[in-house]
């Protein structure tokens, strides 16, 4: 492989290495504006949630406060009650007094119904004739007179007193009735209230979570967007200094290929000179030598997991190729059609045809590291697909030029060759 080929697959490698990285800014810019956006959208709700909170606070307080409300009614109307049954007993003990009251009444006023029976008609009469003297006769007639009258004032006095006793324990128990019945009323408003209390601060407590939940879900985004804000940073920076290596590798490119057109118009010059000098017709441009496909020495071969393919090493890192040129990677020999593997997990970033390399597949592993397989037939895998150590990328051919099946391969780093050995093991 020539120096300007070689020259070629730096600037190659350097073009890829930029776009690879422009790729991985793009995706990094992206998923840094979803997680911005998804951030707003949290922020937004967490604050609509926190409005809620304040409301669902608002009204758990309100229905607090309307069960204490309750809570005291109920109590004042059960002191109320047992204050009407305090009434009512003091009553039934008042009731009790006056009809044993009248009681006795009734009795003397029987004992007096009966004597005056016993006298007669003329009852007065006899008890003033029962005295010896008229004075007498007279204070016994008029204590007579006394008497019947006073029984007869007690008697109406007692039944008026239990009439209006009777009213009043009436009035009493329609009073008491009256708070039983508002006692319910305020027992079943109490017990509705309670479940409103109790849902109203399970909405809060809800919210509650929810809210905690959207404060962890900002903070881990947060920290997602200082990580990516971070990773980003460092892509800009990667691909900064993948286009300074693109420029040198250009600049590299252009001399070694001005140096190859230099050394051909000399060996063109020098053949013209001789063809003079002898008096022949000027020869024709030289053409480009064919890749000399057979190494001289033992077979190596080479292959087994982790390698691109299994197969003869034509050419190791750092020898020399068929053509004569100083190989940066391996060159292994294969059937046709065989199956070329990626060596490691990676992102395929550029699958097309190359002067020189026939159909090249290069895959991006990150961390600076890319490898190349050239000469396919056939390439399987197109440019951004994700692949794993082992997935089929290409087929072995003999595109660019060879005359044998092979494959090429190369491994580097921030677009520097590097020996693949690191990676791969001889079988």
């Amino acid at each position: 492989m020539s120096r300007a080929r070689l020259a070629i697959a730096g600037m190659l490698l350097a073009m890829v290495a930029v776009a690879s990285a422009q790729q991985s800014q793009r995706a990094t810019e992206h998923k840094l504006e979803q997680v911005r956006k998804e951030m707003r959208a949290v922020s937004s709700e967490r604050k609509e949630i926190g409005g809620e909170r304040v409301d669902a606070n608002v009204d758990l307080k309100d229905a607090q406060r309307k069960v204490g409300d309750t809570s005291r009614a109920v109590a004042k109307t059960d002191a109320d009650i047992r204050s009407q049954q305090g009434s009512l007993d003091a009553l039934e003990v008042k009731r009790i007094e006056l009809e044993t009251h009248l009681q006795v009444q009734k009795k003397s006023l029987a004992a007096l119904v009966r004597q005056a029976y016993l006298a007669g008609d003329n009852a007065p009469l006899k008890v003033f004739l029962s005295q010896d003297r008229i004075a007498e006769g007279q204070r016994a007639l008029t204590n007579y007179a006394y008497l019947q009258r006073d029984r007869s004032v007690r008697i109406r006095s007692i039944s008026g007193d239990l009439a209006a006793l009777k009213q009043t324990r009436a009035q009493i128990e329609q009073k008491r009735g009256e708070l039983q019945a508002s006692r319910q009323k305020q027992q079943a408003q109490l017990l509705q209230l309670e479940q409103d209390r109790k849902s109203r601060a399970t909405v809060l407590a809800q919210l509650d979570t929810q809210y905690q939940q959207h404060i962890q879900r900002e903070q881990q985004l947060g920290q997602n967007a200082k990580a990516l804000e971070g990773l980003l940073a460092q892509l800009r920076a990667e691909a900064a200094r993948a286009a300074r290596e693109r420029q040198l590798a250009a600049e590299r490119a252009r001399k070694a290929a001005a140096a190859e057109a230099a050394r051909i118009a000399r060996e063109q010059a020098r053949a013209e000179d001789a063809a003079r000098a002898k008096g022949l017709p000027p020869p024709p441009p030289p053409k480009r030598e064919s890749p000399k496909q057979v190494v001289h020495g033992p077979m190596i071969q080479v292959g087994g997991l982790g390698w691109p393919v299994s197969g003869t090493l034509l050419a190791g890192y750092g020898g020399e190729l068929p053509e004569g040129g100083a190989s940066s990677g391996l060159l292994i020999a294969a059937a046709a059609g065989t199956p070329v593997h990626a060596v490691a997990d990676g992102r395929v970033v550029f699958a097309e045809w190359m002067n020189g390399y026939g159909l090249i597949s290069i895959v991006d592993h990150g961390n600076g590291y890319m490898s190349l397989y050239a000469h396919n037939d056939t390439l399987l895998r197109d440019v951004g697909a994700s692949v794993h150590r082992g997935d089929a990328l290409a087929s072995v051919g003999t595109s660019g030029g060879l005359s044998r099946p092979a494959v090429y391969f190369e491994l580097r780093r921030n677009g520097s060759p590097v020996n693949p050995a690191v990676w791969l093991q001889k079988r």
